[in-house]
């Protein structure tokens, strides 16, 4: 009890986020997620990208289908390259709302809306993409006049000497105590850089590359990104990867304390625990 008292006494409460970070947090964290549900609405309308200006379905560099068998039943088929993978239930066949297999790329339970709906994923899509282009505006407004970038997300040069010791203790779920842990780590940072700056930018491009009135008014964009069909598939390149990292970001966040996170992430304030040298992240 002596032991707890004491780890108890030493622990600190610090104000980890701002008031702007949080917000615009969540903002991004509803508009990520309905993007991805309507935009895999999109995507299913015609399940296959290219690389290019066309879309000639023999050239396709991944496609989802459903095929008859030859005893008269059908299966679900991804085919990326020249390699066709069987994926009934998941992607090319599934069940959807009501409860009859549909020949979709993805399964209803991963699109919005649920059942076939092309206009209304789009206007989804649309709504929460501009919504997502304000609220990173704002956050990039309040990055550059606070100096949030350069204070909280720059990695210094110790912790980049120390890149090997961080990812080495990542992999032990060794995560940072005492005044390291007062500031992301240099693996968040990068990869928070890489989504700010790298990611959601392409995305955004991508994206209005996509657009008709968009490639009018700025026809550099489809010289940019090799044709409409190959914008379209960096934008859903861009959209795994930063899927990939939201699913990264979440298991981190409960692997290295959920409320401790989550409270910081609502409140501002987060719970340091007492220093045990860990990780050789400092400054």
């Amino acid at each position: 009890m002596a032991d707890v008292a004491a780890t108890q006494e030493r622990a600190q409460i610090v104000y980890r986020h701002s008031l702007a970070v949080r917000i615009t947090h969540w903002v991004n964290a509803l508009c990520l997620l309905v993007l991805l549900l309507s935009g895999l609405q999109i995507f299913n309308a015609h399940p296959a990208l290219y690389l290019g200006s066309t879309s000639e379905p023999d050239r396709a560099i991944l496609s989802m289908d459903a095929v008859q068998r030859d005893d008269g039943t059908y299966a679900g088929t991804t085919t990326i390259g020249s390699h066709t993978f069987d994926t009934t239930g998941v992607f090319g066949l599934s069940y959807g709302p009501g409860g009859d297999l549909e020949d979709r790329g993805f399964p209803s339970w991963l699109t919005l809306p649920s059942y076939r709906d092309l206009a209304t994923g789009r206007r989804w899509h649309f709504f929460f993409a501009w919504l997502l282009v304000l609220n990173g505006a704002a956050y990039l407004v309040y990055a550059a006049w606070s100096g949030h970038v350069r204070r909280d997300l720059a990695p210094t040069r110790t912790q980049f000497r120390h890149i090997g010791h961080s990812i080495w203790a990542h992999i032990r779920f060794h995560f940072p105590t005492g005044e390291e842990a007062k500031s992301y780590n240099v693996l968040q940072k990068l990869a928070y850089l890489a989504v700010i700056f790298g990611l959601l930018p392409l995305i955004v491009l991508t994206g209005l590359t996509m657009s008709p009135a968009m490639d009018a008014a700025f026809p550099f964009l489809l010289d940019i990104f090799g044709g409409r069909q190959s914008a379209r598939t960096i934008h859903f390149l861009c959209a795994s990867a930063i899927t990939l990292f939201v699913i990264v970001h979440i298991f981190m966040v409960f692997a290295s304390g959920a409320w401790n996170n989550i409270r910081s992430m609502i409140t501002g304030r987060y719970v340091i625990a007492p220093d045990t040298k860990e990780i050789p992240d400092g400054k």
